[in-house]
This record gives structure tokens, sequence and C-alpha cells, in this order.
């Protein structure tokens, strides 16, 4: 198995990047008290992808392999799942580093499968990052339930609420299922019901992921969630209820 190595240039332009980092994270992130002690990339699903791991990602980082960051694959490989603050004893923000370094990237070169999920995403109201309208959405639920209450008379009392004022809890949907897999929003439904649970969709903001959040958009990010917050509240919902 080839050995990887790590050149440094001489005529390395300073970093920027390590810079901004370290302004908006508490003491810089602990950046600098990285034991290499390497707990993150045993812990990282992400592990080995691209030729790399956590803990080579942040050296490269402090040492100011800015172009080299921004060449790799690797930070959008990284799931964000948080394993590597967990168990790092110095508690190093690596995700929060990965997510700027994702925002290195012009928008428009960044992964296409996320990038377009995120721009079908800001299409609707929604949220649906399939781009599926209001009233898609609304005849979707609406003839699905119909059927199955039908077929299964148990259920016959069955509901689906969209947009129901006072609703204890606001639910939210993965956008695929509503486009390509209908049948799969009815077990949750039917637990809902057999619980007795007071819930609703709403018609806008049932969009269950946030693609912009992984793109590194922040405004567009920003504008997804205030939409599905801004209608659990206008409903009087008191939770919101993320499946995702």
């Amino acid at each position: 198995m080839a050995e990887t190595v790590i050149k440094l240039g001489r005529n390395k332009k300073a970093s920027t990047f390590i810079d901004k980092v370290k302004e908006i994270l508490p003491e810089g992130g602990n950046l600098n008290a990285c034991l290499t002690c390497g707990a993150c990339a045993s812990g990282c699903p992400a592990t080995g992808l691209a030729d790399m791991d956590p803990r080579k990602f942040l050296r490269m980082a402090a040492l100011g392999m800015d172009e080299e960051i921004v060449a790799s694959d690797w930070p959008w490989m990284c799931t964000m799942c948080m394993r590597c603050i967990y168990v790092c004893p110095m508690k190093i923000d690596i995700p929060q580093l990965v997510f700027n370094a994702r925002t290195l990237r012009p928008r428009e070169e960044r992964p296409k499968g996320i990038l377009g999920s995120c721009d079908a995403a800001l299409k609707h109201d929604t949220g649906s990052a399939m781009g599926t309208s209001e009233e898609d959405f609304e005849f979707v639920v609406d003839d699905v339930l119909e059927e199955y209450k039908e077929a299964q008379p148990e259920f016959e009392e069955m509901e689906a609420p969209i947009d129901k004022e006072g609703a204890e809890f606001f639910l939210n949907q993965n956008s695929r299922e509503p486009v390509t897999e209908p049948d799969e929003m009815v077990p949750l439904w039917k637990i809902l019901h057999t619980a007795g649970i007071d819930w609703t969709y709403g018609s806008k903001g049932w969009g269950g992921e946030n693609y912009c959040m992984f793109l590194a958009d922040d405004e567009s990010w920003k504008h997804l969630t205030s939409t599905t917050i801004g209608q659990a509240k206008k409903l009087g919902c008191k939770t919101y209820l993320n499946t995702e």
C-alpha cells in the first residue's frame, strides 16, 4: 500500500481559511490543542474516503493548505455526524471546520446532487428537495389516505391533516416519499393514529431535509428553516417533530 506524503511548498500563500474559522469558533475551536491521537479518525464513517480522515484534514488546515482542501472532495463526504467531537479529548470542532471548507468552493462548483436538491427546495415554500408544490403534496396525501382507509377499515378514522391549527406536533416528511414512494408515509400515520397523537403537516415547510445546509449555503439554509418554523408557529403547534 502506497504511503501518503504531504508536501509543503516554500512559497505558499498565507492561509485565510484557518484564520476565518478561528474568528468564529470559541477559543479558536481549540485547533491548536490537537494531540494527533487519531480518536477522531477511528470513529469517523468517512475515514479512508478520498485518502483522507479528520486528523489529516485538521493538520492540512493548520498547515495552511487551503488549495489542497478546496480541491479535495472529502469535506463533501463528511456527514457532520459529530462523532469526532464526542471522542476528541480536546473537543476540537472539526465539523465546523468542514462546513467552512465547503464555502471555499464557488457555489456553482459544489457537488451537483446537493446543489440540485437545494435549488429544488427553493422553488416552493414546501421546502421539498424534489421540487414538489403545495398542491401536489396535498393531492398525494389525500389520495393515499383515502386508499388505505378503504383497504383497511380498521384505520377508517385515521387522519393525515395538513395545516391543522392548534395541533400538538408539526410533522415534516422526507421529500422523496410523496413523489416516488407514497406508501412509505403510511406506517408513521398508523403509529401516530394508534398512539392518539395530535399532529399536522404544513402545506409550507414540510420538506424534511435541508440540502442547503449540506451545500453550506447559509442564506438558503436559513430561508428553508425559517419557512418551516414560521408555518409551525402560524398554526400554533407546540412541537416541531423532525422525522429526518
